[in-house]
């Protein structure tokens, strides 16, 4: 598999159609029945919104670095204010049309102690009018991006989808469905149409063996006039059918932890590595990798591409290849975390042979957060500070072996010129809520470590591990 493609993430124009919907989330303790019925009281602590349906979608491209554009209806009220604001939060470019005849989509989840007490859903089927709506829409922005992506949800904001999917195909652009209907023949002309198992066999869809369903498969996307199927199948992974092929790929995930919003990551992904140019049967590999990974997070998750690379490059050992994110996409993403409230770390360093000290090290670093990030010494840095015989690995060698530790979320290169030999440009642009270092310093003789403390967070110096030094491996393999 080429990893070069994921350098193009941020060139991908994909363009989301379909129900929008706003999941509203009420945490709370339960410690008591309540005296007027025997239901639980919650006391609600916390209220959450994520953005779902096709909305969750698009959320998931945009971290995925894709350019997204969300299209859809919403009502004009609270709630559609709402989900306009978590799209803006997300860096997706709303394309929702408000109407005053019908309410936003919102989904009312009440949670206590990890269990859902209670859902609520606020909804109206909406009406053709609102489908033509998108439909006008649809026609004058559509030459502005690479890839169409239907999410239906059966709500009615796609029951002109026929007519959609034939201006998108006009207008030369790929087309992706996530499907509902049981009529597949809505999507005719779609290049893509990803059911699970219970959608393929609503739609008459046989599963049997597997050439009984590669032939059931084949039949229905000939009959349906759409290019191939991308059929998701829980723990037997995914299989992409064409008019001439079958690919199995097997599920990429030990422990399951939420199925739910798997689809949403799996579309979303494929949208994304086919808006990079990169083949489909590629594409297809790359988006069952990213459904593993969500499937072991709790709740509507979604993957970044420095997760997502960092398993790619586990799964695809032999290739020997590891994608590294520019430094402005990586603070994207650890912004992105920060605002999920999650902690992150900083420490920094040479790493020029990775050793069992640095390995303890940074697991002891990453214990202290969520989230840690290293800075990582570039070539030329290293040379000034050790002489000019060091580094013995390369920066780009030395990232993907510190990158592909469970402990490390993401690698930072600095030391561009010389006075940065430091890291305090850049714990001033990742803004750490912990800095770590490793030795005997005292806080005050840490780079950065004022800047850390100054904007309310700490500081810790871990030891190091006796005995282990790149310097001491060096002498050990000169002596031999």
């Amino acid at each position: 598999m080429d990893l070069s493609y994921f350098q193009k993430l941020s060139q991908a124009k994909i363009l989301v159609v379909g129900d929008v919907m706003l999941d509203r989330y009420w945490h709370g303790d339960t410690g008591r029945i309540s005296p007027e019925a025997p239901v639980p009281v919650v006391k609600v602590s916390k209220l959450e919104d994520k953005a779902g349906g096709a909305a969750n979608v698009a959320k998931n491209i945009a971290y995925l670095d894709g350019q997204v554009s969300l299209l859809g209806i919403i009502g004009n009220d609270d709630n559609g204010s709402s989900l306009q604001a978590l799209l803006k939060s997300e860096k997706i470019n709303s394309q929702l049309i408000s109407q005053d005849d019908a309410p936003t989509i919102a989904k009312m989840r009440v949670i206590s102690r990890h269990q859902q007490v209670v859902r609520l859903d606020l909804e109206e089927t909406f009406l053709e009018a609102h489908s033509e709506l998108l439909l006008q829409k649809l026609t004058e922005i559509v030459d502005d991006f690479d890839v169409v992506l239907f999410s239906d949800y059966n709500k009615g904001s796609l029951a002109k989808i026929s007519e959609m999917i034939q201006v998108a195909k006009a207008a030369g652009k790929t087309v992706l469905v996530d499907p509902k209907s049981k009529q597949l023949a809505d999507y005719r002309g779609a290049d893509f149409i990803t059911p699970n198992l219970n959608e393929y066999t609503a739609a008459g869809g046989i599963k049997g063996d597997e050439q009984v369903l590669a032939d059931c498969a084949r039949k229905i996307i000939a009959e349906c006039g759409i290019g191939a199927m991308l059929l998701t199948r829980s723990e037997q992974g995914m299989s992409l059918i064409t008019p001439s092929e079958k690919h199995d790929f097997a599920a990429q995930v030990l422990e399951v932890s939420d199925v739910t919003g798997a689809g949403d990551t799996v579309i979303a992904t494929l949208a994304v590595m086919l808006g990079t140019g990169m083949p489909a049967k590629q594409a297809v590999e790359v988006a069952n990798v990213a459904a593993g990974l969500v499937v072991a997070k709790l709740g509507a998750a979604t993957v970044s591409p420095e997760e997502l690379s960092a398993k790619l490059t586990q799964y695809l050992r032999e290739t020997g290849e590891q994608y590294q994110a520019p430094t402005q996409e990586i603070l994207h993403h650890i912004e992105l975390a920060r605002q999920r409230g999650e902690k992150i770390v900083f420490t920094n360093g040479c790493f020029d042979i990775l050793h069992a000290g640095h390995v303890r090290y940074l697991a002891q670093a990453k214990a202290r957060g969520d989230k840690l990030v290293v800075g990582l010494n570039n070539d030329a840095s290293i040379s000034r500070l050790k002489g000019p015989e060091r580094p013995i690995n390369p920066l780009d060698e030395r990232a993907t072996v510190i990158g592909a530790l469970a402990s490390v979320d993401w690698v930072i290169p600095f030391g561009a010129v010389e006075e940065n030999d430091t890291p305090a440009k850049l714990i001033e642009q990742v803004k750490p809520d912990v800095l770590v270092k490793g030795g005997d310093y005292k806080v005050e003789e840490i780079a950065g470590a004022d800047f850390v403390l100054a904007n309310g967070g700490t500081v810790e110096v871990l030891e190091f591990v006796n005995g282990c030094s790149t310097s001491n491996v060096i002498k050990k393999i000169q002596s031999n």
